[in-house]
């Protein structure tokens, strides 16, 4: 290590040694170095601000109270009252507060917002603000020391300095853009803080969200180039406007593991109508260069794409089965990666509780005084429990709420529901009459020294029990903070005044569930639905079962467009169902979690109740989303509308949410050809069938082998089934067949059929047909008894009239004629 006092004292000691050798008297006066980093420090930090506010998704969440707050850091970027963030710190806050370094405060508006690059701008009401320097991307080099100026871990240690160097450029974590990497300690609360020179210039804007959790020596900072080009086009444009060109790319492994990679990007999906396509770049192509600068992997990609904007033209280098070619292409701008709007602000200050002096429960009923000292801790889904703290820790408050209890409860009943908690030794017990509402009170120790008192209110058929803890006998001992404790409790009521400015509502109880897929893509339920067991798709259903909201995902085909998949669903749909048995409105645009989207309307019924479908198709990069939402036709108009329209207003994508993982999902209905058919043998019973691909089998049968007596195969709306019988006789079966035909024909004159003998696969059968209606669903059953080769056979296949369609009765029928008989096996000769 370098040891400026060892150095100095070895020069001075060699320079008066000289001057005595020359006969000259030595001349030197030696300053103490001076440290530059106090310097940088006092230049830089009154353009760096504290940013704190509320949690915006906190309104119904057990973290709800005064004191859950987020904060991050800022940087002064325009005189006027501008400061860059990163988005993470203010995507989700809201009743934002910013604090100079000199400690003055003010409101501020998210203003723009960036996710793509992490970055955001926030609005304070202020001028002559001292704006920050930046420095050239061009100075910027791995070695040079750096200081990092934040607000990390606690609003309490803003404007904090740590210092270090410049450990790499041009990294790539889990970012798009490159990112620095320095050594300077960045924590929770530095994101969107300064990392300066010592020239006291912006080298980068920190940010934590690239940086694993346990990781140290090892922070981010998003380098000044990317900043500058955000904010100028925020100031420009309001907002990032990014080319598209409507590709998925693919990198090469050695991009994905870090090594050098000449290799370009695999094309491994195109947007239909998108630049690309207009360009004629096909899946499996190779793109090796935009304009003169080769791209290797996405972040190169993505840098060389910051040089253009929509609308500009760009010669693209590719590798394509013919060869390298070159495609000339014209940007549009990125619908996908649009600057959002910063979340909408909630009142001026950051104490969203300012001014309540009572708390309580609207849905449960129930209030109490609310000092300002006491912290919501934690809270049931249902809010039917829910726990406070004192902020100095003395003490706890425990409201919880039985439902469904007896109504009429003596006051002896009520004592008895405060058995369970009565621990080590009882104080007090006893039942007190006061008005307007009487209860009973437990008081008691437990057996470490814990002082506990227990309140239970009956009001109709609720039991609400108010328990107040207090660990420490210096203060339950005391009695001025035992009178207050007690004055505490005296405040709860039985009542929630909804028209009381003062009273803040904790109440969680919602009509409606917000559900975040693994698809990136969120909606709302209503809440007392539950998730369906019965579709492989994300589907809800509501408690009698009539109405459901079902997801289903899956990729798109390279070239494929919306309105083509929405078409060809609408005629999968009709090809279904007779036409006296269905409804369609047809297709119309539409707009869905912001992105263009088509919707139908389907309405079917069996023959019985009506149903239906209001769906909605829609493009997200490569995947395909098909939400339906089902309720039954005579549902209120009203109803039903504001079902549809609720559930496609809480529709939102968030990249977040989106599972890593997530890969190609075929979708069936791009493979499924209704023509195909395959060979079924029955060794066993000496058969074979050439049975459609659409239809199930289930590959097992009744008794679990794959051969067995029975053999079913099931499709929409019916069944074709085989039954072999080696040791019942024809005369037997016939028999038998025809006595349960009569006898239900007996018991039930809507039972109509006919008997007839046919020729059916070179020889003789009965014939058995039957139209009758199951719980009022009309269908027809065919049923065939034969015999061949000593085995008797019953083929029986059964169809609902409303998806009786020609294609349908045609399946069933090429099944019926393409039954083969196969000979016993010949014996072995030796």
């Amino acid at each position: 290590m370098f040891n400026r006092k060892f150095c100095g004292e070895k020069f001075l000691h060699a320079l008066v040694l000289s001057c005595l050798l020359i006969g000259a008297a030595p001349t030197l006066t030696l300053a103490a170095e001076a440290d530059p980093v106090p310097a940088v420090i006092e230049k830089t930090t009154p353009s760096v601000v504290a940013i704190i506010g509320k949690p915006s998704s906190e309104e119904k969440t057990i973290d709800n109270n005064r004191f859950n707050l987020a904060h991050g850091t800022g940087v002064i970027v325009r005189s006027d009252g501008y400061i860059v963030t990163n988005a993470h710190v203010v995507k989700d806050m809201r009743n934002i507060i910013v604090v100079t370094s000199e400690g003055k405060s003010y409101s501020g508006k998210t203003t723009h917002f960036d996710e793509e690059s992490d970055l955001a701008l926030v609005k304070i009401e202020a001028t002559g603000l001292p704006a920050a320097t930046f420095a050239s991307a061009s100075d910027i080099q791995v070695g040079q020391s750096v200081i990092a100026i934040g607000t990390p871990l606690s609003f309490a240690l803003r404007n904090s300095v740590t210092v270090g160097i410049i450990s790499g450029m041009d990294r790539s974590v889990q970012s798009q853009y490159q990112l620095i990497q320095t050594d300077a300690a960045i924590n929770p609360g530095n994101s969107g803080g300064a990392l300066v020179n010592m020239k006291g210039q912006v080298v980068g804007i920190n940010t934590l969200k690239y940086v694993s959790v346990g990781v140290d020596g090892l922070g981010f900072a998003i380098p000044v180039n990317t900043v500058q080009y955000v904010l100028d086009q925020f100031f420009k444009y309001g907002k990032v406007k990014r080319p598209y060109l409507g590709l998925e790319l693919e990198e090469s492994w050695e991009s994905v593991v870090g090594l050098p990679s000449g290799d370009g990007l695999k094309v491994s999906y195109v947007q239909p109508d998108s630049p690309a396509a207009k360009a004629e770049i096909k899946k499996g192509d190779i793109l090796l260069s935009v304009g003169n600068a080769a791209v290797s992997n996405l972040v190169d990609y993505n840098e060389t794409l910051k040089n253009y904007l929509p609308g500009q033209s760009a010669a693209l280098k590719l590798q394509t089965a013919s060869g390298i070619v070159q495609r000339d292409v014209t940007f549009e701008e990125d619908p996908a990666g649009a600057s959002q709007a910063g979340p909408d602000q909630d009142g001026a200050y950051i104490d969203s509780d300012q001014g309540k002096t009572r708390i309580g429960d609207s849905h449960y009923g129930w209030s109490m005084n609310y000092p300002s000292g006491l912290v919501k801790a934690k809270q049931s889904d249902s809010g039917d429990s829910i726990s406070f703290g004192d902020s100095k820790g003395e003490f706890a408050i425990i409201i919880s709420v039985s439902e469904k209890q007896s109504e009429d409860l003596s006051p002896y009943g009520l004592l008895q529901k405060l058995t369970g908690y009565a621990t080590d030794t009882v104080l007090e017990k006893q039942y007190v009459d006061t008005a307007p509402h009487p209860y009973a009170k437990l008081i008691g120790k437990t057996d470490s020294d814990g002082y506990y008192q227990v309140r239970a209110f009956l009001n109709k058929d609720r039991i609400y029990y108010v328990t107040l803890y207090v660990d420490k006998e210096e203060n339950y001992q005391n009695p001025a903070k035992q009178n207050s404790y007690n004055d505490l409790l005296d405040t709860f009521q039985l009542s929630f005044d909804a028209e009381d400015n003062l009273l803040k509502d904790v109440s969680v109880y919602q009509n409606k569930n917000t559900v975040t897929t693994e698809y990136g893509l969120s909606l709302d339920v209503p809440g007392e639905w539950t998730p369906s067991s019965l579709s492989a798709d994300l589907s809800y259903t509501s408690q009698d079962g009539n109405r459901s909201i079902t997801l289903r995902v899956t990729s798109a085909s390279s070239g494929d467009t919306l309105k083509e998949w929405a078409s060809r669903q609408e005629l999968k749909f009709k090809n279904s169902y007779v036409e006296q048995y269905r409804e369609v409105s047809g297709l119309k645009e539409t707009t869905a979690a912001g992105v263009p989207a088509y919707v139908n309307r389907f309405s079917s019924t069996m023959g019985d109740k009506w149903t239906t479908r209001h769906v909605v198709y829609f493009l997200k990069d490569k995947y395909k989303y098909r939400l339906e939402i089902s309720f039954p036709k005579d549902t209120n108009a009203d109803e039903a509308e504001t079902l549809v329209a609720d559930t496609l207003k809480s529709l939102s994508f968030n990249k977040e949410s989106l599972n890593k993982m997530l890969g190609f999902i075929q979708d069936d209905d791009d493979l499924v050809d209704a023509s195909k058919s395959y060979t079924y043998n029955n060794a066993t019973y000496k058969y074979s069938l050439r049975v459609p691909e659409i239809w199930f089998s289930g590959g097992y049968d009744q008794d679990g082998a794959p051969d067995s007596q029975v053999k079913t195969f099931s499709f929409f709306g019916g069944s074709f089934t085989v039954e072999a019988d080696d040791r019942t006789s024809l005369e037997d079966a016939l028999k038998k067949t025809s006595q349960s035909y009569k006898k239900n024909a007996e018991e039930d004159a809507d039972y109509r059929y006919t008997e007839t003998d046919e020729e059916l696969l070179g020889g003789a059968a009965k014939k058995y047909s039957l139209t009758y209606k199951s719980k009022n669903v009309p269908y027809t059953q065919t049923e065939y008894v034969f015999s061949r080769g000593g085995i008797t056979y019953t083929v029986r296949y059964k169809i609902n009239e409303a998806v009786k369609t020609e294609e349908a009765v045609k399946r069933i029928n090429d099944c019926l004629e393409s039954m083969r008989f196969l000979p016993p096996k010949s014996g072995i000769t030796p």
